[in-house]
């Protein structure tokens, strides 16, 4: 993928890419297939639901796709403390991709704050 300017869809991107990597490792090594696919759908969604938003057809549609992408990143967050807290994930092997999807869900609810504002005025 081109680097873009753009903080989110970069930083949501390589999350993916993490997110893969997680599931392809917890399949392979710990046959976790039920709460890994869970993870691997939501941690893909964010950054599918910021690729769409690019294109948004309104500030409306911009602000309902960002809404989106953070349910989705809560929802990531949540499987991820899942697999940590079940034993699937060492608190050492999950607590990296935590904050990197602590990151991403503060960058998004920031951009719903911030669009939700603009469009109130």
């Amino acid at each position: 993928m081109k680097k873009s300017d753009n903080v989110v869809m970069n930083k949501s991107y390589a999350f993916a890419l993490r997110i893969i990597k997680l599931y392809q490792f917890l399949v392979s090594n710990k046959k976790e297939y039920v709460l890994s696919k869970q993870l691997l759908r939501s941690g893909t969604a964010v950054g599918a639901l910021i690729k769409e938003a690019e294109h948004a057809q309104s500030k409306a549609d911009f602000l309902n796709k960002m809404n989106i992408a953070l349910k989705e990143s809560n929802e990531c967050e949540y499987w991820l403390e899942l697999l940590r807290d079940s034993g699937y994930l060492s608190v050492d092997e999950s607590a990296s991709i935590i904050e990197d999807s602590t990151e991403l869900l503060k960058l998004l609810i920031s951009i719903v704050k911030s669009t939700k504002t603009s469009l109130n005025r």
